[in-house]
C-alpha cells in the first residue's frame, strides 16, 4: 500500500521548511492541498514539481474519494496553509480515509501555531486544552467558553482578527476580566507580537489598536484562589472597580464577573451600589 506523508509547512518564515519535508515534497508525485494557490508560492521557493490536488474544508465526499484513489496508485503528501495538518484544518478526513483503506500514514513534523504559541507565552505546557477556531456566534462561544471557567488548566484557540474583539468581550465574560491571557500575532514573521497582559487589559488595547494578522490566544487556568469557593467581597470589589474605571458601567462590569466570582451578577451589582458615594 501506499504511504501519505502528513507534512507540517511553515505558520510564516518559509525558511521554517524542515530538511526533511522538503525531501518528501520534493519526491512525492503528488500533493494534497488545503489551498493550491497558497501551497504554489511554498513550490515556487522550493522548486517543487509534484501534482497539486485541492482538498479542503468544502470538498465533497466524491473529491476525497477522487484524492484517495490517487494515492492507491503512489505516495502523497498532504499539507495545509500553514503548520501541521489536521490541527484547525480538514486534513483529519483524508488521514482517516487512508487509515481505513489500509495505506501507511507517516508524519513529517514541523510548525505550529499552538506549540509556537505555547512555547511563548510562558504559561504551563504540559497539560492544556485546544480550542481550535472559537464559533462564529456569541451564544456558542458563551456555551464553549463558561463550562471552562473554573478549569485549571492552560486554553488555547485561534482567532479572526474580524472577530478578536468580540472574543476578547466573551472571554472576559465567561473566564473573568482578570484572567491572564497571551495574544501571540504573526508568529514567525515579520511582525510577530507575542502581547501579555489580563483579558481585561487586552480588550483596552485592542479597542486602540485595529487587529491585523493571524491570532493564536493562550489563557492561563482559572488561578488557585477559584479552587472550591467564589471569591470574596473585598477581590470583587476591587475587580468591579478595574473594570469600572475602564469605562464600563457597573451592570456590563457585573455581568462580565459573575461567572468568575462564582456569584449571581445582581449580588455584585449590589456590592458595586454599596461601594457608590
Amino acid at each position: 500500500m501506499s504511504t501519505l506523508h502528513v507534512v507540517a509547512t511553515p505558520i510564516g518564515n518559509l525558511s521554517d521548511l524542515s530538511p526533511r519535508a522538503l525531501e518528501v515534497l520534493s519526491t512525492v508525485p503528488v500533493i494534497a492541498a488545503e489551498d493550491t494557490r497558497v501551497t504554489r508560492k511554498l513550490a515556487s521557493r522550493f522548486g517543487l514539481k509534484a501534482q497539486m490536488l485541492s482538498l479542503h474544508e468544502h470538498s465533497s465526499p466524491v473529491a476525497l474519494a477522487r484524492v484517495l484513489a490517487r494515492l492507491d496508485d503512489g505516495d502523497m503528501a498532504l499539507v495545509t496553509d500553514a503548520g501541521t495538518p489536521g490541527v484547525a484544518d480538514p486534513g483529519p478526513a483524508l488521514v482517516s480515509a487512508a487509515l481505513a483503506a489500509g495505506h501507511r500514514v507517516s508524519p513529517i513534523p514541523g510548525p505550529s501555531a499552538v506549540s509556537c504559541a505555547l512555547a511563548a507565552s510562558g504559561l504551563p505546557a504540559d497539560r492544556y486544552q485546544f480550542l481550535g477556531f472559537l464559533p462564529r456566534r456569541r451564544a456558542e462561544r458563551l456555551s464553549l467558553l463558561q463550562p471552562l471557567a473554573s478549569a485549571h488548566h492552560t486554553l488555547v484557540c485561534f482567532e479572526t482578527p474580524q472577530r478578536l474583539r468580540a472574543a476578547l468581550a466573551d472571554l472576559a465574560e465567561a473566564l473573568g476580566p482578570t484572567r491572564v491571557l497571551v495574544v501571540a500575532r504573526e508568529l514567525t514573521k515579520l511582525h510577530e507580537e507575542v502581547w501579555r497582559g489580563s483579558v481585561a487589559q487586552a480588550l483596552e488595547h485592542w479597542a486602540a489598536v485595529a487587529p491585523r494578522g493571524e491570532f493564536t490566544l493562550v489563557l492561563a487556568g482559572a488561578p488557585p484562589a477559584e479552587e472550591g469557593a467564589a471569591w470574596s467581597e473585598e477581590a470583587i470589589r476591587a475587580a468591579l472597580d478595574e473594570l469600572r474605571g475602564q469605562g464600563r458601567s457597573l451592570r456590563e462590569a457585573s455581568r462580565q464577573l459573575a461567572t468568575a466570582a462564582g456569584r449571581p451578577a445582581r449580588e455584585l451589582y449590589r456590592l458595586g451600589l454599596e461601594d457608590r458615594p
